[in-house]
């Protein structure tokens, strides 16, 4: 059954590809294919918008910005494949998927890696840590070009809330599929069960896992609240979404059309950001009509269980240490920031 999966998905890539061959429309502009999984009311979406606005006002006489949400172009294991052969220009991508090409992304895999909002945007905003982790997959047919925020990560259950790391013992939770996410779960004392983002529903209604750990938009807009009524702030992580571009695309652009692309970028982070904070509030609200409960643990308790993973890492990965240590310096001089509530 795996190979047959493998086999099918390798064919759907390929069609894709050759569906997507010409890039060129009627008018002669080229045409710029960008995916994502999430709905068109989605931050996620909002910035693009804004990228395409941006793009197509200063070179609108040579592309065509098309944007393609809600996995109309395949999932995003999927759309990261049609990115690294080119068939579509740009996806957005988990951390846990790029983990699989270049392990520097485990760094933000690593629980309680942040100590607060800011000190997380501190971080995705310095370019000396994040530029060599955006192009480290540049062998792979791909750089990361812009981050999204995604919020923090909680546990959000079916049948009783996660109060304490007890809680979890028996209980098989989605995870994202990457290992640190996995070993991440072992620590918590639950059951990692990973699987796609798309499966999370059935799964949770079918009882096949007891729960998932997402931000709270997770409950609206895929309605994984109308199964889970339990939702528990223990902010285990606060991991980005990443777009990534294709390679040999970015490579022909010139200098002029590479700085507006830049720009363009730096648009989608921009943007997106300033549309998070009022879509989470607005999640928050349309969950509690679903009845939702909502409930805040102490954290602490939490954090002591996972906090060997980071050790755990940097061993396995010596070279995620100088970057782990820039994020614990920035943590340290970030005097008086407010922390996540």
């Amino acid at each position: 059954m795996k190979v047959m999966k493998k086999v099918l998905t390798g064919t759907m890539v390929l069609a894709m590809a050759a569906l997507f061959t010409s890039c060129n429309q009627g008018d002669g502009k080229e045409i710029i294919r960008i995916s994502h999984n999430q709905a068109a009311d989605y931050p996620t979406n909002t910035g693009l918008l804004a990228f395409e606005k941006y793009i197509e006002e200063h070179l609108g006489d040579k592309y065509d910005v098309q944007i393609f949400p809600n996995e109309l172009l395949g999932s995003q294991v999927n759309t990261v494949e049609l990115t690294q052969t080119g068939a579509i220009n740009f996806t957005v991508a988990s951390n846990a998927i790029l983990e699989s090409f270049d392990d520097i992304y485990q760094i933000f895999n690593l629980p309680y890696l942040f100590s607060s909002t800011e000190h997380y945007h501190a971080v995705m905003d310095n370019k000396d840590i994040i530029e060599p982790i955006f192009k480290s997959t540049k062998k792979s047919g791909f750089e990361a070009v812009a981050w999204l925020d995604a919020g923090t990560r909680n546990f959000y259950t079916v049948k009783k809330p996660i109060l304490t790391p007890d809680d979890l013992k028996g209980m098989k939770i989605r995870v994202q599929q990457s290992a640190s996410n996995i070993r991440m779960m072992q620590l918590f004392g639950g059951s990692a069960t990973p699987m796609g983002f798309g499966e999370v529903y059935t799964a949770l209604q079918q009882s096949v896992i007891d729960g998932a750990e997402n931000n709270e938009p997770a409950l609206t807009s895929n309605k994984h609240g109308e199964v889970a009524k339990y939702y528990s702030y223990n902010m285990h992580q606060m991991v980005p979404d990443i777009v990534i571009g294709n390679e040999k695309f970015l490579s022909s652009l010139s200098k002029e059309e590479r700085e507006i692309f830049d720009k363009g970028f730096q648009i989608i982070s921009q943007v997106q950001r300033e549309a998070w904070g009022a879509y989470v509030e607005k999640s928050i609200e349309g969950a509690k009509e679903m009845n939702v409960q909502f409930f805040h643990p102490d954290v602490l308790a939490f954090q002591e269980r996972v906090l060997p993973l980071h050790q755990e890492v940097l061993k396995s990965s010596p070279k995620l240490e100088p970057i782990y240590n820039q994020i614990q310096e920035i943590g340290k001089s970030m005097i008086g920031g407010k922390e996540n509530e």
